[in-house]
């Protein structure tokens, strides 16, 4: 069994409106009775409009105004709402919808469902008329089908193809099924209807195949599927999906689009969701669903429509070889994107309603609100921050460049306000306003966009607002060049936390940093943290790196829990560290924000004198385990990392729209490692072998073992390291050895050594045994020098004392045994 994929060459293409550049003609229209057609387009014509709009941002760059993209939609209500498909207006901005008669209206997206590809488009008019829907019982295959809609261009609205019904419950990487049709479907037909011969809706057309090699094969999402997404939007405001939390696996012959009788098998159980809480189990085999039998994935999607969330229903599976029926209370699936609403300018820029002025409390700065703009880019430190026109006609930017000088002359201000500006310059003055005082430089870039800079003084701070004109006939425009103004003039060195209308964009919040990851999770740090570089996995350390605080997410396996993943984090802890080196404060449970359930334990380990503390937070969301350690010597802690702590994990969300899209599966290593298990070197130059734990890391640059040919591996607490001269004499080497302990045991008294003559792989050896209590991390190590041929062997264990249990000196001496010089 396989999941399922399409087969062949064809490329399935969703009709994205506007990608007019895109491929394919139309085919040509089926055979149809033709003296009914003209009558059955004056019938409907007046349900389907067009649907224009900008297109969405491309990495925050404002884009073309001539940049448009547009599509279909079919009036559902009289008073202005219109369905259309939600990759229409995905990410569209400033829509206009036009009816068949070329009145144009001002449109808002009130409902959006990416499951089902559908939208509701809002438009201030009456007395239209909506189309009507045929009964899912009357569409038939081989029934003459008329598609409307406004292909390749905006110009070509209400064309008109015609074919038949193909096929009916095509299963097309879609969630639901599809119906088939020969009509021609080019893009910008997105959203529009398919007709009968009745002229009523069977469908919303939604997509085609392209390929050299086929024609006349499109698709829309049947009548039924549209009044269940409808209903929905106007009952509940979303698509209410119920939530089982399972992943199916379906056989060979569904995924192919073969009949089959065998059954769905469990592949994946959401951790902590209705169907784990159930006791449905990865590898069970789904045989009923209540009273119904199914045998796709789709079948199982078309079936959840019926459900709703809170519904309890009996799911029969085929589980450890017996058969079981598992009471589920189905939950809420909220993936589907049904939230998404877009602000009534059509400009994204936040639903910030009764706001009226936008600023950063850190940084002290407000200005009017950017009503029309989006907020396009905001650096991590939050020192500038660009807004954008949907237009692309101008842009507003702020940047705060700190600790510069606290005495610039004007003069020197205008050189600062010149250096952010560049080109040719049309003014250059000082404007003298007392504490609001600023240099202003005016000038035009060689592609012929104007800009104004004003550049601000305060404390050792400089301000830069700099406004950006895309044109000269937008900036000579009167209307546009006060509007502009008006924006550039309320800038101001203030910010006014009670000022209830004020928008605070700022990424300090009560003087932290707030950091969102490509994991969806969303934090706060102090100001004076910073990230590390250089290390594996995401890290923030303070300014004295005496506290750092670490991110691990993987994937959770499924029907792994909370409470199974954190005892088998204790047990390696346990497992790594001596008992009288080690302790736990214990496991406490709390909630994150959102409710996600949460676990916290502290850890230590003694490092000598000092102790070394891990606090570590678990939590699991969705397919996700989030692990989150805050690092410190017990030395640093007390009142202050409490308090930061208590702040920290207060702060701690994690947001589905926030995960990168391209995040897929992350295995957790820890679930694959067995300690025990070893793999095998082979060293050709030095003629040896030897198996290490697969646990182990290598650690040669660390050690400073030279070249490639020695080994250096190192674990929690200790190190093993192999280094092989064909070059040296096996005294030389015993004795420059023997004079390194000599010399650190006489001056230090910590540092004790002692040699003994050994027999190793039967050849006689040097052992020393070093034991060096100093006060941080002491340690126990055992060398061995041999000799076997002209080539001379060292072998180097060491085992912190904290790290020294059976278990490690176990695999240390393994490893040490399993030598085999040739």
């Amino acid at each position: 069994m396989k999941r399922g994929t399409l087969p062949g060459k064809a490329l399935l293409w969703l009709l994205i409106a506007g990608l007019i550049s895109a491929l394919g003609g139309a085919s040509p229209a089926s055979a149809a009775e033709s003296g009914d057609i003209p009558s059955v387009i004056q019938q409907v014509t007046s349900s389907v409009v067009a649907v224009i709009g900008k297109p969405g941002e491309d990495g925050g760059k404002p884009s073309n105004r001539f940049d448009l993209a547009h599509g279909t939609g079919v009036v559902v209500k009289s008073d202005g709402y219109i369905v259309t498909n939600a990759h229409v207006v995905k990410d569209m901005s400033n829509i206009v919808v036009v009816t068949s008669d070329g009145k144009s209206y001002p449109g808002k997206t009130t409902h959006f469902d990416e499951e089902s590809d559908l939208a509701l488009v809002k438009i201030e008019a009456t007395n239209l008329k909506p189309a009507e829907f045929a009964a899912t019982s009357d569409v038939k295959v081989g029934e003459t089908v008329i598609a409307i809609g406004t292909p390749i261009s905006f110009a070509l609205r209400n064309s008109v193809t015609v074919g038949i019904v193909s096929g009916l419950e095509r299963a097309v990487n879609s969630k639901y099924q599809l119906l088939q049709t020969d009509a021609a479907i080019n893009p910008g037909n997105s959203g529009g209807a398919l007709v009968n011969m009745k002229g009523k809706v069977v469908g919303i057309n939604t997509m085609k195949f392209v390929d050299y090699s086929i024609d006349s094969l499109g698709f829309a999402i049947p009548v039924d599927t549209v009044q269940y997404v409808l209903n929905h939007f106007f009952t509940y405001g979303k698509v209410m999906r119920p939530y089982l939390g399972i992943e199916l696996e379906e056989s060979w012959e569904a995924v192919v689009g073969l009949p089959t009788q065998e059954e769905l098998r469990v592949a994946y159980v959401d951790p902590d969701s209705p169907a784990a809480n159930a006791g449905i189990k990865q590898g069970d085999t789904l045989l009923k669903f209540d009273q119904s039998s199914i045998k796709t994935i789709i079948e199982y999607n078309e079936l959840m429509k019926k459900y709703l969330p809170k519904q309890t229903v009996k799911v029969t599976l085929k589980s450890g070889g017996q058969t079981v029926v598992r009471e589920v209370v189905l939950g809420e699936d909220t993936s589907g994107g049904s939230d998404w609403v877009q602000s009534s300018d059509g400009s994204y820029i936040d639903s910030d309603r009764g706001k009226t002025r936008i600023g950063d409390s850190h940084f002290g700065w407000s200005l009017k609100y950017p009503a029309g703009l989006i907020k396009s880019r905001q650096t991590d430190e939050g020192n500038n921050v660009l807004f954008a026109d949907s237009k692309g006609e101008f842009a507003l930017s702020v940047t705060v460049e700190e600790k510069q000088s606290t005495d610039l002359s004007p003069v020197g201000l205008i050189r600062k306000a010149l250096s952010k500006s560049g080109d040719t310059v049309l003014e250059k003055q000082y404007v003298d306003r007392g504490e609001g005082s600023y240099a202003k430089i005016v000038g035009k870039t060689s592609s012929g966009s104007y800009y104004e800079t004003r550049a601000f003084l305060k404390g050792s701070n400089i301000y830069y607002a700099l406004l950006y004109v895309q044109s000269e006939e937008n900036y000579k425009n009167s209307f546009k060049q006060n509007t502009y103004l008006d924006l550039l003039d309320s800038f101001r060195l203030t910010f006014d936390a009670s000022d209830e209308a004020l928008k605070d964009i700022s990424v300090y919040k009560d003087g932290d940093t707030s950091y969102t990851n490509e994991y969806g999770l969303t934090f706060e740090l102090p100001t004076d943290w910073s990230e590390d570089a250089y290390s594996d996995e995401p890290s923030y350390s303070n300014k004295d790196h005496t506290v750092q605080a670490a991110f691990r997410v993987t994937s959770a396996s499924s029907g792994d829990t909370l409470d199974a993943w954190t005892e088998r984090e204790q047990k390696r802890f346990a497992d790594s560290y001596a008992e009288g080196s080690r302790k736990m404060v214990g496991w406490h449970e709390f909630e994150l924000n959102g409710g996600i359930s949460a676990k916290e334990n502290r850890y230590s380990a003694a490092e000598g004198e000092d102790w070394e503390t891990r606090h570590s937070i678990y939590f699991i969301k969705d397919k996700y385990k989030y692990e989150i350690d805050v690092t410190y010597s017990e030395q640093d802690g007390g009142a202050d990392l409490e308090d930061f702590l208590r702040k920290f994990k207060a702060s701690l969300s994690v947001s589905k729209d926030d995960i990168n899209t391209s995040l897929g599966f992350i295995q957790d290593e820890h679930e694959l490692l067995d300690p025990d298990r070893t793999v095998t070197l082979r060293n050709e130059k030095y003629k040896y072998s030897v198996k290490i734990p697969e646990t182990w890391e290598s650690a040669s640059a660390y050690y400073g073992s030279e070249g490639e040919e020695d080994v250096a591996y190192s674990f929690t607490g200790g190190m093993f390291e192999i280094e092989s001269d064909d070059r040296a004499r096996m005294d030389d080497v015993v004795e420059e050895l023997e004079q390194s302990y000599k010399k650190s045991s006489e001056n230090d008294n910590k540092f004790k050594y002692e040699s003994t003559d050994a027999t190793v792989f039967e050849q006689p050896a040097k052992k020393f045994d070093v034991e060096y209590k100093k006060k941080k991390a002491p340690y126990k190590e055992t060398v061995y020098v041999f000799a076997k041929g002209n080539i001379v062997y060292t072998v180097t264990m060491r085992l912190e004392d904290a790290a020294n249990t059976e278990a490690n000196a176990s695999r240390l001496e393994q490893a040490f045994r399993s030598i085999a010089p040739d």
